[in-house]
This record gives structure tokens, C-alpha cells and sequence, in this order.
């Protein structure tokens, strides 16, 4: 049935039914030939190939686009006016398209605002339930804040026995403008007749005001009994109460006889404390009434960090640990340290990373004639108006996290309010792990619960999706610009199975990016699950587990750019085990494999981290090697990111001057890393923030490009400098769309619609520029050209070819010269950042460099792999180190070196596993990543 499936939704799309598949037929957007294919609707299909084969033309160009433009279609002529024209995909036709819903890679917003809390909603849940059923706790006595009402006085005093005397009295106070005799005179006239002076009842008239104070005065208000079921004097001991609130500014007195005296307040304080009532906007950091004053709700302020005063901490204090101190003039803050060490015992020749958390303290916070740093940085402060002080003050500001509120971008007094003795602080900066399981075990009184159900309901569905898609190690505090294209994917999946769509088309884009083998059998349920409420879900993905669990597998190819574009192979996973030509059901049956080194290169030198405490790091001391190829891995979650991005690279950072991001928590960095000449971090971002910049402009090629067509005869004769045929400056390009080809509209309240420029139609340049050909080539049908093409083009122009070459090489032989950085996925800026690396040559062959590289696999097939390896052994060769974050097994099984985090992500992570070659690792036994590994080496 498969094999008749395939042939019949290879070949023959006009005879099948659209309410059974969704059928395009002759799509021929991008690179894609005139390519016909039948999708099963309801079903689980992933969509592979090499990268740049067509894969995300037919997903995301063709079927989401169409599945958009329809849905546009559908709205009524007025709300399609604010939308704009949608163009249709370059296809026949598709039928059977449903609503599209697309899941991308790319983290879309760098809002510093931006949580996991806040674009997952589970904050805006958790807020509604601490404004709901949260209890103020006092700081002061630990006891519960409340705001005593009529009602629960009457309770109170109803709550006593039978017929028992009271009087209701409330204290006096003096208004502006009055004395005490005013004040008794103005009572006179309410209608008040008597007062409390030491709890004894005296006539206002015969108060003598000279010799009493008015803190010893109460007015009294009524004398009552208690009548439990006396409906009138009931009503008369409410409208007393409600009095004295009123005429005592929120206080009531209860006076039992031969009892201490009640002491009631409609005001919400306790322990002389006034506090804020819980409300969403206490709890909401992006209100200036719930964000921390300080910080204004960031959880960073620019303040003095610790890393650029203290920058080498293998350095003791009488070796001028302390940066700002070395010279002669800064010294006098140093002395009266040295001077009397002996007496407070302070070590001055021990290493800073080996002082006690009490010794390290007193260097910043100063003990006796000691001032310490702190005070020093005061100082500078006050000294501002002299240039000296501004320039040394900023050569040690950096963002720091914020004193007042300790990151948690929260108005202190918000803490006072818990839910089962936790604030919401306490519950943003857990694991979501360890959230679900408080809110799975948190006890409620009847009341609560009722109030609460809903909200709860909410809150464990949410945070349970996200356990599903493997993001239990994330905090809801986490910034959202901070996680990688693959946790952003995996948390807009998981937004998606709570909202419960159903009968629709959910287009996503590789998952299963920077999950950890053991983890992405979990996401095959998620993507089941999806499926089951009653939706078509397409993935184009490479990893095997997804594809195993596919209803249906479709290959594009057979090679990518101008050689893809065309369905290779359709069916199900027995079916490609069968297959021959497919170049990835080759790798997937094991026809063709990625070989493993006949040897590992040995280290001696290394970069020694001590005391790795940062996030789930638990206390690590750890050895990177260098001059080979290491390899940190283990599940997600586990320390990989925090250990690499957060403590290696800044510290490194700084000693270079190439960062000024903020250190994680370590004790110290020591070992060979003066045998570092330069520090190159090449992760996924985007290459530049202009939308103007491209691969040909970032590997340096266009500079020579340009410099050729200035040289031809034309150009000379027409005075054409290489400027002009610059997209970038004013002179050549077109400055209708100032050399973007494109023209932006905005739209307001809707994504903004970028349009062809009418003037150059596209090309960027002016017409005189444009008519300088080359090859009979204009510089705008250079830009066109793809890598693989423009190397054929320019193979005997050798300094542009060098530059061009190293593009292939890392697998990009499709992308074209001239495409937008932005139009690039995060995999593919990082390929393009490692190709710069790999154009220069001798010049990188003399610098050894420490390449940290954060999965470097995103989105790239078996084939490229293979290319991408080629080309960081090339780097290491050279004498370079690379330091590779990586879950994918052949990056692994290929490495000199593997550092293990584990065992398990969150609060059970931060550990090291295991340290050493893949040989030693596969001995391991109930080790996730080994029993992976062993697959591909056994």
C-alpha cells in the first residue's frame, strides 16, 4: 500500500481526493522544478534532504505561504485592506490546503523584557493566581497580612459568649490646624459625648486637656452586649464599627471587660508596616508600578563588574590582583591593607580564587582603616567632573544584576506575597521541572481551591507541554532572547498544544535542533500528540528518531541549490531502508557513513576553569584542551551553554577585550590560555544588523568583486570608482531603495510588507552601473549567482575564488552571493562566519585561535556534516582549538575530546559525567550520550 501510495502521490496528483491529501502540483518556487506531490493530511510528515535542496522552499515558501494567503482571503474586504496583497506561491495549484500554522527557528524578538514566562502566558497565569489567593507574609513577625472589615469584626465580637459587655472605641487624632480642645469641641457637635482615657470612660465636657495626652484619648463610640441572634442590635453593631473605622482613620478598639483590648484596622499592615494589597500590576515587571525601581524592571543595571576589577584571579592581592589599585597614584587604597593583614588575618599572597566568601567580601565591603573597593568606586564617583575619574570609571562598568531586586526584575514588597510559603520570585528563578512539581502538590484550603481551579488547570497544562518538548531545565525567567532557535521552536510548540488547534497545518522547522538524543523520542510524542487533536503536522528535519516516527517521509534532492529541487524518494520509513539513490536513505541504512578518525590527536596544554557555579553548575573544576577538537556534550539542560557561553567565553572575553558580557560564577580561571592569541565565538546570530548584509560582504570577496569591474574599460571611461558598485554608499546603488531592492511599508499594527523597488526593479543599482558587464555579467547578476555557480564564474580570478571557495566548502554552495544575512537560518550564519575563518589563509595559520562553536550542526544533513568537519579539522590543523557544544553523534564520535555534563538536565545536571576520548566513553555503562555513541563506533 506504501509503494502504490508513493507512486500515486509521486506522479499523479490530479487523481486523488483534497479531503484525503494536500496536493501541489508543478511548484516552482526557489529552486524547485516544476515538483508535484501529495501530502497526507492528518498525518506526521517529515520533509529531508541536504541543505538547500528545496526542503524549506516547499515547506515554508509554497504550502504556508499559500495556507496564509487563503486564510487572508477568507477575511472580508475591509480587513484585508490593512494586510496587504499576499502574492501566490509560483505553483499550478494546491488543493486541500489547511489554516497554517508555522513553528521557525529564529528567535524573533531581542525584547530585553522578553521571558520564557511571558511568551509561554504561564507568567501571566501565575500573576492572576498570586493577585487571586496570594498571602502577604510580614517580613517583621512572619505572620499572615490582613485587612480587617466590618463583617469580620462583627464575626469576631459575635464569636464571643452571650450577653458579654463591650464598649467600641476608636483612637483620636488631630486634623490639620486643630489642637485638642478644637478637636473635643468639633466631636461635640457629631454628636459624640464620651471618651477613653486610659480605658475609662469620661465626659468630653469634663476632660481637663492640660493635664492629658492625646495618645491616652480614644472617642467612644457605642456600649453594647453580645446578642448573637438580635438582628437590630446586630445592624447597630455593624453601623458602630463601620463609624469608628471612619472617625479613627481604619482603627477599631473592642473593650471587653477584664480583657486586653482588640485592636482592629481596615488599612492592609501589620508590624507598623503598611503593605500593597496583591494586585496583577504588584507582580507584573513590565508596569512601573510592579517593576523594581531601580532596575526599571530589567533585572541588569550598569554598575561595576567584578571580572574587569579583578580580571586575572589566579593573582593574590599583593600581586595587583586588583586592577584599578596597580598604579602609583590608586596604591594608598591598597596600603592600609598590606599594613594590617597579620592582625585580621587576611592572606594577601593566596590566590583571589582560593579566598573564603567572607575574605572576598571584606575586599569589596572594607574592615577597620581597610576601606575596600566599594568605597574606592564611591569615591571615583563623587570625582566626576574631572575627565581622569570618567574615563577610569568606565573602563569598569558593565551590566551587572540588579542589587535591589537580585535579577528577578520585581518591586521588592511583591516577595511578601506567597502561594505554599513560595513568592513568585522563588517560583520564576526554579526549574520548570520543579514548578510543575509545586504546583502538582500545593495544598489549598476549600476557598482557595475553588478560586484557584481554573487558573491552576492552566498553569500545570502549560508547564507540562513544555516538560513534553524537553524544557524542564529552562527558568520562566529566563530571558527569551538568550535561547537558542531550537528552545524558542520548542517553546512556541509547546504554546501551540495549549492552545489546542485543531484541523489545522503546523509547519516546523527542524525541532529537534539542540535536543540531546535521549530527548527527542519525547518530542516524537509531542509532534503525535499534535497530530492526534486532528492536525496536519509537516517537519523538515534530519534527525533519524523523528523520521523513524514519521507517517510519511519526503525527500527532496538529489543535491542542493541549482542540483535539488525534486522529489527523490516518498514513502514510509521501511521503504527508504530499501532505497538506493537517495543520497539520505544511503546514510540512513547505512550504505554511506561519516568515517571515524583512524586516530585522536593527543593535548598537553590546557585552559584550566576552577569553582563553574553559575546557573546548575555544581562547583566544577574542568580541563579544555588545547590544540584539538573538543567536544561538550550531554543531555539538555545539563551546564553545556552556561559552562562555554556563559563562563569560558566572557572570561576569556575580557582578557582579550573582544566581550564585556557578564561572567557566570566561577573561582578562577589558570592553566596555558596565554597560548591563546584571539577568541572567536561563531554561534547562530545573525551576521550583521543591517539587511543589507550578505555571505559575499562577510567573507571579504566583494571588496575584490568590486575592484574588478571598476578595472574593466567601460567603467574607467565612464570615471566608475569601486565604490560605485557598492550597495552599502551613495553613488552607485539605487537610492530609491538605498541598495536594499526592496522597498518597506509599514503597516502599523501589522508585520511591515517589503515590496520590489519600482526604480531599480529589484536590482540595487543605477542604470549607468548596471551596464557594466563582466562576462557579459552585471554586478546584479553576480549578486544573483549561488556560490557553487559564481565559483565556476570566477574560477580564474584566484583572490575572489579563495574567498568564495571555503562558502562550498562548509556546505553553502546554494545560498547566493547577494542574499539578505537576514533571510539566512541561524545553522547557515554560523557556516558563513566559519568560512571567514577559513578564507584567510596563512594569516589564520599564524594566530592560534580558540573557536567556541555552539551546535554548528543546525540544519545540516548527513553530507554536510561530513563538509563541516572537514573544515574544523582544517582550523585545528592549523594549530587553532575548537570547542564544540554538540549533541549530534557524528560530531561526537569524531572529536579528540569529550567533556560530559549530566546526568540529567535542571536542578540534576551540572556535574561532569565523563572526560575523555570516545573509545574510553562507550565503556561507560547507564550514561545517556555513551549509550548513543556506542551505535555509531561499535
Amino acid at each position: 500500500m506504501a509503494k502504490k501510495e508513493n507512486q500515486v502521490a509521486k506522479y499523479d496528483v490530479d487523481q486523488l481526493d483534497p479531503k484525503q491529501f494536500i496536493l501541489v502540483k508543478g511548484a516552482r518556487v526557489n529552486n524547485l522544478k516544476n515538483l508535484s506531490v501529495a501530502i497526507p493530511r492528518n498525518k506526521l510528515v517529515v520533509i529531508t534532504g541536504l541543505s538547500g535542496s528545496g526542503k524549506s522552499s516547499l515547506a515554508f515558501d509554497t504550502l504556508f505561504a499559500e495556507g496564509q494567503r487563503k486564510y487572508v482571503e477568507s477575511l472580508s474586504s475591509y480587513a484585508r485592506q490593512f494586510l496587504g496583497r499576499m502574492e501566490k506561491p509560483e505553483v499550478d495549484y494546491i488543493k486541500g490546503i489547511s489554516p497554517a500554522v508555522a513553528i521557525e527557528q529564529k528567535v524573533n524578538t531581542r525584547n530585553p523584557r522578553s521571558t520564557v514566562g511571558t511568551s509561554t502566558e504561564i507568567y501571566d497565569y501565575i500573576k492572576l493566581l498570586f493577585a487571586r489567593i496570594g498571602q502577604t507574609i510580614s517580613p517583621i513577625s512572619g505572620e499572615p497580612v490582613r485587612r480587617d472589615t466590618v463583617t469580620s469584626v462583627v464575626n469576631a465580637i459575635n464569636g464571643q459568649s452571650e450577653d458579654l459587655k463591650f464598649m467600641i472605641a476608636t483612637p483620636l487624632t488631630l486634623h490639620d490646624g486643630r489642637n485638642l480642645e478644637d478637636e473635643l469641641n468639633i466631636l461635640l457637635s457629631k454628636g459624640f459625648t464620651r471618651v477613653l482615657v486610659k480605658g475609662e470612660v469620661e465626659a468630653i465636657e469634663d476632660l481637663d486637656t492640660k493635664k492629658t495626652k492625646l495618645e491616652e484619648i480614644e472617642i467612644l463610640i457605642d456600649r453594647l452586649s453580645v446578642k448573637k441572634d438580635d438582628e437590630d442590635a446586630n445592624f447597630r453593631l455593624a453601623d458602630s464599627v463601620q463609624t469608628a473605622f471612619f472617625e479613627g482613620n481604619g482603627y477599631c478598639h473592642i473593650h471587653f471587660r477584664d480583657q486586653e483590648v482588640i485592636k482592629y484596622s481596615d488599612k492592609f499592615e501589620l508590624d507598623g508596616i503598611t503593605f500593597e494589597e496583591p494586585s496583577i500590576n504588584l507582580f507584573s515587571f513590565n508596569n512601573p508600578y510592579g517593576a523594581c525601581r531601580r532596575c526599571e524592571g530589567f533585572g541588569k543595571v550598569l554598575g561595576i563588574d567584578p571580572d574587569l576589577v579583578i580580571s586575572d584571579r589566579n593573582l593574590s592581592v599583593f600581586d595587583n590582583a586588583i586592577v584599578p589599585w596597580r598604579s602609583e597614584a590608586m596604591k594608598k587604597w591598597l596600603k592600609p591593607l598590606l599594613d594590617m593583614a597579620h592582625k585580621i588575618d587576611f592572606p594577601i599572597h593566596r590566590p583571589v580564587k582560593d579566598l573564603s566568601e567572607e575574605q572576598y567580601e571584606m575586599l569589596w565591603e572594607g574592615k577597620g582603616d581597610f576601606e575596600g573597593i566599594n568605597a574606592f568606586f564611591s569615591f571615583i564617583e563623587s570625582q566626576l567632573h574631572k575627565i581622569q575619574y570618567r574615563v577610569m570609571l568606565s573602563r569598569y562598568r558593565g551590566k551587572t544584576t540588579c542589587p535591589d531586586c537580585k535579577g528577578t526584575r520585581l518591586r521588592k514588597d511583591a516577595n511578601y506575597v506567597k502561594i505554599g510559603g513560595k513568592s513568585i520570585s522563588e517560583l520564576v528563578l526554579m526549574p520548570l521541572g520543579s514548578s510543575y512539581t509545586f504546583f502538582e502538590n500545593l495544598e489549598l484550603s476549600a476557598y482557595e481551591t475553588e478560586v484557584s481551579k481554573r487558573i491552576l488547570l492552566e498553569i500545570k497544562n502549560r508547564l507540562g507541554y513544555m516538560m513534553e518538548v524537553g524544557l524542564g531545565y529552562l527558568t520562566l525567567n529566563r530571558l527569551t532572547s538568550t535561547l537558542s532557535g531550537g528552545e524558542y521552536q520548542r517553546i512556541k510548540l509547546a504554546t501551540s498544544l495549549g492552545s489546542a488547534l485543531v484541523g489545522s497545518m503546523y509547519i516546523l522547522d527542524e525541532p529537534s535542533i539542540g535536543l540531546h538524543p535521549r530527548d527527542t523520542a519525547r518530542l516524537g510524542n509531542v509532534l503525535s500528540t499534535l497530530k492526534n487533536l486532528g492536525n496536519t503536522v509537516v517537519v523538515v528535519e534530519h534527525e533519524e528518531e523523528v523520521m523513524r516516527r514519521a507517517d510519511q517521509i519526503i525527500d527532496i534532492g538529489p543535491a542542493a541549490g541549482i542540483h535539488g529541487g525534486e522529489l527523490v524518494f516518498q514513502g514510509n520509513w521501511e521503504d527508504i531502508m530499501k532505497e538506493e539513490k537517495s543520497i539520505t536513505a544511503r546514510f540512513l541504512n547505512g550504505k554511506e557513513k561519516i568515517p571515524v578518525p583512524s586516530s585522536r590527536r593527543p593535548w598537553t596544554h590546557s585552559i584550566d576553569i576552577f569553582g563553574a557555579r553559575e546557573n546548575n553548575l555544581q562547583n566544577l573544576d574542568v580541563k579544555i584542551p588545547l590544540g584539538v577538537l573538543t567536544v561538550v556534550t550531554g543531555v539538555s539542560g545539563s551546564g553545556k551553554s552556561t559552562l562555554i557561553r556563559k563562563i569560558l567565553y566572557p572570561a576569556l572575553g575580557k582578557m582579550f577585550g573582544v566581550t564585556g558580557e557578564e561572567t557566570g560564577k566561577f573561582s578562577g580561571l589558570d592553566g596555558d590560555y596565554n597560548l591563546i592569541q584571539k577568541l572567536e565565538m561563531i554561534d547562530q546570530n545573525p551576521l550583521g544588523r543591517s539587511s543589507r548584509s550578505n555571505p559575499v560582504t562577510y567573507v571579504k570577496a566583494y571588496d575584490a568583486i568590486r575592484t574588478l569591474f571598476a578595472e574593466l574599460p567601460l567603467a574607467k571611461q565612464r570615471g566608475l570608482k569601486p565604490a560605485h558598485f557598492s550597495f552599502n554608499v551613495e553613488g552607485g546603488r539605487c537610492e530609491t531603495c538605498q541598495g536594499e531592492g526592496e522597498v518597506k511599508i509599514e503597516m502599523q499594527f501589522m508585520a511591515d510588507l517589503h515590496l520590489t523597488c519600482d526604480e531599480c526593479k529589484g536590482k540595487r543599482f543605477k542604470e549607468e552601473v548596471l551596464a557594466i558587464e563582466y562576462k557579459d555579467k552585471n554586478i546584479a547578476d553576480i549578486l544573483d549567482l549561488s556560490i557553487e555557480e559564481s565559483l565556476e564564474f570566477f574560477e580564474d580570478q584566484k583572490p575572489i575564488y579563495a574567498k568564495l571557495k571555503p562558502l562550498s566548502d562548509v556546505g553553502l554552495g546554494y545560498v547566493k552571493l547577494g542574499q539578505s544575512s537576514n533571510s539566512l537560518s541561524g545553522g547557515e550564519a554560523q557556516r558563513v562566519k566559519l568560512a571567514s575563518f577559513l578564507g584567510r589563509g596563512q594569516a589564520a595559520q599564524k594566530e592560534k585561535i580558540l573557536f567556541i562553536f555552539d551546535e554548528p550542526t543546525t540544519g545540516l544533513h548527513f553530507k554536510d556534516i561530513e563538509k563541516l568537519l572537514a573544515s574544523i579539522n582544517a582550523l585545528v590543523d592549523q594549530g587553532s582549538t575548537a570547542v564544540i557544544i554538540e549533541h549530534n553523534m557524528e560530531i561526537i564520535k569524531s572529536s579528540d575530546w569529550i567533556i560530559d555534563l549530566g546526568p540529567e538536565g535542571g536542578d540534576g545536571g551540572g556535574t561532569i559525567c565523563f572526560e575523555g576520548t570516545p573509545e574510553e566513553m562507550i565503556k561507560l555503562e547507564g550514561n545517556y550520550t555513551a549509550d548513543y555513541l556506542k551505535e555509531k563506533l561499535l
